[in-house]
C-alpha cells in the first residue's frame, strides 16, 4: 500500500465561466483516485465515506473497488445494515472484516488517544485484505474539516500506517461533501453524523462490549420513545459518564430545539435503560463533546 499524506495539496482553481471550488475539488478527487488501480474504501456507512465510495467507483468503475465495513460492537448493528445497503447499491464487492479493538489495552483504557488505537486495529485489518484482493490502497473518509479539528488521533494513526485520505487531500470540506452526495442523488446526503459508540463513553471510563450494547440499546429506546411522542430528532447521543458519585450515569443529548420539549416530559427518559441516573444536557447535542472533559487535548496529538 501507498504511504498516504492526509493533508496533500489540491491542483489550484482553475477560473472557466461556471466552474466553482466545488467542480475543482471533486475534479482533483476523481484525478487522485483515478490515478490508483483500484482501491479498499473503509466505509463506516457515513456520508463522508459513503460519498467516497461513490467517487471512487465514478473514478474507477465498480469492479476496482472494494467497500470495507468492520464489525466489532463499537458499530451500531442498524449502522452495518445500511452500510450493505449503500454498497449494493453501487454494485460494489463489500467486505465485513471483524475488527478486535476492544483486545487493546489502549483502546479498552479510554485515554484521550482512544481512536488511535482503533485505526490502527482497522488498518492493520483492512491492509492486508485489500492486499489479497490484488488492491494496494486502502483510504478513508477522513475530510478537509477533520483536519483542521485539531483533536483527531485517529486520522495521524491511520496515515502512519498507510492509508490515503482523497477527501482531505482534495480540500474538500464537509459541507463539499454533502453537496457532492446530494449532486450525485446519494441516499445519505443529509445523513446525521453517527460516530462509533465508544465515543458515547466518557474518557477514563474503560471501554467494554457491556457498555457498548447498553449505549446502543439506549439510544435505540430513546429514539423510538421521541418518537411515538411526537417529538422528531435528528442528533441524538446517549453519554455514558460512568459511576458519578457511586452512581452509573447517562447524560443524553439532543437537537437544542427538543430541549425544552424533552425537559417538559422527563418520563421520556425512562427510555434509557441500565443507569442509575440518567440526566439531559442543557445545551443539547455537541460534536464530540467528549472532548470538552480532557484537561489537555493537545497532548494525544
Amino acid at each position: 500500500m501507498r504511504a498516504g499524506d492526509a493533508a496533500g495539496a489540491r491542483p489550484p482553481c482553475g477560473s472557466l465561466p461556471g466552474v466553482t471550488a466545488l467542480d475543482d475539488r471533486l475534479a482533483a478527487l476523481d484525478a487522485d483516485l483515478g490515478r490508483l488501480p483500484g482501491v479498499l474504501v473503509a466505509f463506516s456507512g457515513g456520508v463522508d465515506s459513503g460519498t467516497l465510495l461513490a467517487a471512487a467507483v465514478r473514478a474507477l468503475g465498480a469492479d476496482r473497488v472494494v467497500a470495507a465495513t468492520a464489525v466489532s460492537p463499537s458499530l451500531p448493528a442498524a449502522e452495518r445494515a445500511a452500510a450493505a445497503v449503500f454498497a449494493a447499491s453501487l454494485g460494489v464487492r463489500h467486505e465485513l472484516p471483524v475488527t478486535a479493538e476492544l483486545d487493546r489495552e489502549g483502546y479498552r483504557a479510554n485515554a484521550g488517544d482512544r481512536c488511535a488505537f482503533c485505526k490502527t486495529e482497522l488498518v492493520d485489518v483492512l491492509t492486508p485484505l485489500a492486499a489479497g484482493l490484488g488492491i494496494a490502497d486502502v483510504v478513508t473518509g477522513t475530510n478537509a474539516d477533520d483536519l483542521r479539528a485539531g483533536f483527531r488521533p485517529g486520522i495521524r494513526a491511520a496515515a502512519e500506517r498507510g492509508a490515503r485520505a482523497p477527501l482531505a487531500r482534495a480540500g474538500l470540506t464537509k459541507d463539499d461533501v454533502r453537496a457532492a452526495a446530494r449532486r450525485w442523488g446519494l441516499p445519505l446526503a443529509d445523513k446525521p453524523a453517527a460516530a462509533c459508540l465508544a465515543s458515547r463513553i466518557a474518557y477514563g471510563v474503560p471501554v467494554s462490549a457491556d457498555r457498548l450494547a447498553r449505549v446502543e440499546a439506549a439510544e435505540v429506546a430513546l429514539r423510538t420513545a421521541l418518537s411515538d411522542a411526537g417529538l422528531a430528532v435528528r442528533d441524538l447521543r446517549v453519554r455514558d459518564l460512568g459511576p458519578v458519585d457511586g452512581a452509573e450515569t447517562a447524560r443524553v443529548e439532543v437537537d437544542a430545539l427538543v430541549v425544552p420539549d424533552v425537559a417538559a416530559r422527563p418520563e421520556l427518559l425512562a427510555a434509557v435503560r441500565g443507569f442509575d441516573r440518567v440526566e439531559l444536557d442543557p445545551r443539547g447535542f455537541r460534536s464530540g463533546s467528549m472532548n470538552e472533559l480532557l484537561p489537555d487535548p493537545h497532548r494525544f496529538r
